[in-house]
């Protein structure tokens, strides 16, 4: 892809908008990032909190460990946390200088003062309201459609920001680059052709990061230990390694570990499940460090164009769009070329496109082993001279077009899904 192309400065500004660096789960650090702005605008500290979040937001924090706490889990233990130990200028990294005073700190918070928890749906699946107040003063800030997206803040009664909706569609104006340009046959074109100097920095930090939380949840005890299961009960074939280390690193952030990760679409966990896989293959295969990270572009790239007509939070597993993209990478570290890719993805997404996603917790390390592990059978498939063809269920003709039905069947096909799935977490 020549420079001169309107998608290569497009597909760059992609990468490092999307490729950004994260502690915890992000929907309980959106929260957290939330409740610190809100504290930063009142000025002091509240003796009241009113959080307003829709129920993907409960799904979402309800049963995943804060990093920066005791091990607590659930939006009041987030919100505590941003309050008095976040820092609202470090976004997704809010809770990354939490010390055993502020640990103790939140500790009594939690004990004197009032949590209140609400559930709203004003047409944002992802919506958090966090409302502080201090005597006769207060402080409002709300995110809604992506992790740090702040789209109103109000002091006593003064709107400090607002930004408009569309009416007509109850979409929240974004910023950033143009998803919609994005085509696998483009992300072919660009991830084999670009000035990796574009791109180095942000895909160099993608590896040391999750290579590093992939290490720690194969060293440590964390949830179900996943990632050690895999490796004790199968062996330490490079297969089961991908599987183990993509495990892991899911393991150890789901689990209360205080080490960052690079995400990808909004998730820490697609972001591990779309490079650790290759890092791993790369190292068995020898392929260096140029072809490592041209397959991380294709893998991320991939895994964003799927998860665009999603959206930020569904019903729809994440790991799925990742392992399809992890697939994608492997076999392009393989030598597989572009027919081989479009096989394999579309192979990938036949195979796991009904996994539920029920919230953030340990048994996303499980979820994120059998994605990987249907990416690399979706290429084991097409070099055996096998494929999933168009009218095979949800496949259509064309990557594209099955692309299209995967965005249409996570984003409106399993809305009453998520509802559903939402109402047995809160016990209604």
């Amino acid at each position: 892809m020549e420079r001169s192309d309107a998608r290569y400065d497009c597909y760059v500004q992609i990468l490092k908008e999307e490729l950004i660096p994260a502690m915890g789960c992000t929907e309980p650090i959106a929260l957290a990032y939330a409740a610190a702005k809100a504290r930063e605008l009142l000025g002091e500290l509240p003796d009241r909190v009113v959080l307003q979040v829709s129920g993907s937001i409960i799904k979402n924090v309800k049963s995943v460990i804060v990093p920066g706490t005791n091990h607590w889990k659930g939006l009041e233990a987030a919100a505590a946390a941003g309050i008095i130990a976040g820092h609202a200028e470090k976004e997704l990294e809010v809770l990354s200088e939490v010390d055993d005073e502020e640990r103790s700190a939140m500790s009594r918070y939690l004990d004197r003062v009032d949590i209140t928890v609400e559930h709203i749906e004003q047409g944002h699946i992802f919506d958090i309201i966090v409302t502080e107040y201090a005597g006769e003063h207060y402080s409002k800030v709300r995110i809604a459609d992506h992790h740090t997206q702040i789209v109103l803040m109000e002091k006593d009664g003064k709107m400090l920001l607002e930004k408009k909706t569309d009416s007509d569609h109850e979409q929240m104006e974004t910023e950033g680059a143009d998803r919609s340009l994005l085509t696998v046959e483009g992300i072919w074109d660009f991830a084999t052709t670009c000035d990796l100097q574009d791109v180095e920095e942000v895909l160099d930090r993608q590896i040391r990061y999750n290579t590093a939380i992939a290490e720690e949840g194969l060293a440590g005890d964390y949830g179900a230990n996943i990632g050690s299961v895999l490796l004790k009960s199968n062996g330490n074939d490079v297969r089961t390694r991908a599987r183990a280390y993509a495990a892991a690193g899911s393991d150890a952030r789901m689990n209360g570990c205080e080490l960052p990760v690079v995400i990808n679409s909004g998730s820490g966990n697609q972001g591990m499940t779309c490079s650790l896989p290759l890092i791993v293959y790369a190292k068995e295969l020898g392929s260096g460090r140029e072809k490592l990270l041209r397959a991380l572009i294709l893998s991320n790239l991939i895994s964003i164009h799927e998860k665009t007509g999603i959206g930020t939070l569904s019903a729809y597993c994440g790991a799925v769009s990742a392992g399809a993209g992890a697939g994608a990478g492997i076999a392009y570290l393989k030598g597989g070329d572009y027919q081989t890719i479009i096989h394999t993805v579309v192979n990938a997404l036949a195979i796991v496109s009904g996994m539920i996603c029920d919230g953030a917790k340990a048994s996303c390390a499980a979820k994120i082993a059998s994605s990987v592990d249907a990416g690399i059978l979706g290429y084991e498939m097409y070099c055996c001279g096998q494929e999933f063809k168009a009218g095979d269920g949800i496949v259509m003709k064309g990557i594209e077009a099955t692309i299209d039905s995967i965005g249409r069947l996570g984003k409106d096909g399993m809305r009453q899904t998520n509802e559903e799935i939402i109402s047995l977490m809160m016990g209604e």
